[in-house]
């Protein structure tokens, strides 16, 4: 699955906040319906089983609430995907990531494996359950965790003890500090804290650019790994370094060709709009380009990120050159040729905000966007409540405008179509919306000067009201905004005839 994610610390954001934000993206023809929920400690399953993997794991008897964007329709599992705790501890999980050869043969993989035969026949061979994935991360770590870096601490033991199925990037972020944690192979893991004034760009590639082995193994000020690193490198040769400073790209990771055309010219576009200056892109032959192994994991920004700044990067799509898709400069064959952060199949966008300037009753604001990201707008739902709007929480497998997941898949349909007729009415949309969602916001925290921080259901009134009246703002902007664009796609349909003059 392709997704992207940004990390934002929280002296490099506009108010101070950790942000994490990331795109759930779809595998290619595939659409997966989502909705935002809000899940209660009575809810949390005590014996958690895989869909996929069919692993079965116990879990502690003591989950916080938490919300989450899972999967409408659960053929699949759940795939809780991001969500804020009642701790104010986010996670977001996860980012698909690349390895190679070396660590996928020094420690495999852990799929699951069919029972062969059957049961009381000779030869039969009874199922071996796979390890731990993105489809259960969320579930077996959020409720259980009351910091950041507790987080990665969990899942590495998860991992050590369960092993995965899969290559991963997990972010974790609460008031202070974001983490970032990357699987290695099967059983192994490395995490870094996100220095406070940088961002992070992570497409589909192990990104981790620079670790430090020792304060890993040691205090883990900075840097956390499975307990068994070193040797793990060592006795496979994975250090390919040559003074001695390990780079967990070289180690760990991937710089195919598919890299070069998938992954490295997502993180280029970023890095280019939030240091739009830097050296690194001037002249005929720019140190850094679309397909450089060598673009950093993190940098200082030229101006502090907002959250409109996120929705536009993780929307875009190489504005401003030859391969942007929807140009009318370059040639056809540029305009293809490499993907684009914002893409059709997106599922969801979760951008999760930590405000040390508020109580922690009114600190976590859980933005969502569903469907095509061009094409949708961003709604800010406080997630310290009992529930979320229907309006968002209500997605099923039937297309439904009374659905705000449905009506922004079905205006991105249309706009894409029709690109340059609609392209107004979109940005109009988006604006009015987002500026809603500001406003509501600010609205609802003055608000909460006048409810009792002890009284937690007065709390979460305030709170459920004002993601109640932003989900029904956005609504009729939904609204009239899919009217729009389905009244300009119709006049442009093909089999369109002018019988009138007029």
């Amino acid at each position: 699955m392709g997704c992207t994610t940004i990390l934002v610390g929280k002296n490099a954001s506009y108010d101070g906040s950790t942000i994490v934000a990331r795109n759930e993206d779809s595998p290619t023809g595939i659409f997966n319906p989502k909705r935002v929920v809000i899940v209660h400690p009575e809810d949390q399953p005590r014996t958690y089983t895989s869909v996929l993997s069919h692993v079965t794991i116990d879990l502690p008897d003591d989950p916080m609430r938490y919300s989450a964007a899972p999967n409408a329709l659960l053929d699949k599992g759940l795939w809780a995907q991001a969500g804020i705790n009642s701790a104010n501890v986010a996670m977001s999980a996860t980012e698909t990531l690349t390895s190679n050869e070396r660590v996928l043969g020094a420690d495999p993989l852990v799929e699951l494996q069919p029972a062969q035969g059957t049961p009381g026949e000779d030869g039969y061979v009874p199922e071996v359950p796979g390890g731990i994935g993105e489809e259960d991360f969320v579930t077996l770590v959020l409720p259980y965790i009351n910091s950041a870096r507790e987080g990665v601490l969990r899942l590495g033991a998860l991992l050590e003890q369960h092993g995965t199925y899969e290559m991963n990037g997990i972010a974790f972020s609460d008031v202070d500090e974001i983490w970032w944690l990357e699987t290695v192979g099967g059983h192994h893991w490395i995490a870094r804290r996100v220095p406070d004034d940088v961002y992070v760009t992570m497409p589909n590639q192990l990104g981790i650019d620079e670790f430090d082995l020792d304060d890993a193994l040691g205090e883990g000020r900075n840097f956390l790994a499975s307990a068994d690193l070193k040797t793990f490198i060592d006795d496979n040769f994975l250090d390919l370094s040559r003074g001695g400073n390990l780079n967990p790209r070289d180690a760990f990771g991937s710089h195919s060709d598919a890299d070069h055309v998938y992954n490295t010219p997502r993180a280029w576009f970023i890095q280019k709009k939030l240091n739009p200056n830097s050296p690194d892109w001037q002249g005929a032959d720019p140190r850094l380009k679309p397909d450089s192994d060598n673009l950093p994991w993190c940098r200082v920004p030229e101006r502090k990120i907002t959250i409109e700044d996120i929705k536009y990067l993780l929307s875009s799509h190489f504005q401003g050159t030859v391969y942007d898709p929807y140009s009318t400069v370059g040639t056809e064959e540029e305009r293809s040729l490499f993907r684009p952060i914002g893409v059709n199949r997106h599922s969801q966008l979760a951008v999760l905000q930590i405000r040390p300037y508020r109580p922690e009753s009114s600190r976590a604001v859980q933005w969502m966007a569903y469907a095509s990201n061009p094409f949708n707008a961003l709604v800010p739902l406080y997630t310290n409540v009992s529930k979320m709007p229907d309006y968002l929480s209500n997605t099923t497998g039937r297309v439904d405008t009374d659905s705000f997941y449905w009506a922004s898949r079905l205006i991105a349909a249309l706009a894409d179509a029709h690109y340059f007729e609609t392209i107004n009415v979109i940005d109009e949309y988006q604006q009015a919306a987002q500026a809603a969602g500001h406003a509501m916001v600010k609205r609802t925290d003055a608000l909460m000067a006048e409810a009792s921080a002890e009284d937690e259901q007065a709390v979460q009134k305030v709170l459920e009201a004002g993601n109640e009246e932003i989900s029904q703002v956005v609504r009729t902007h939904t609204d009239a905004a899919l009217d729009s664009v389905l009244l300009i796609s119709s006049n442009g349909m093909r089999n369109g005839f002018k019988r009138s003059v007029k």
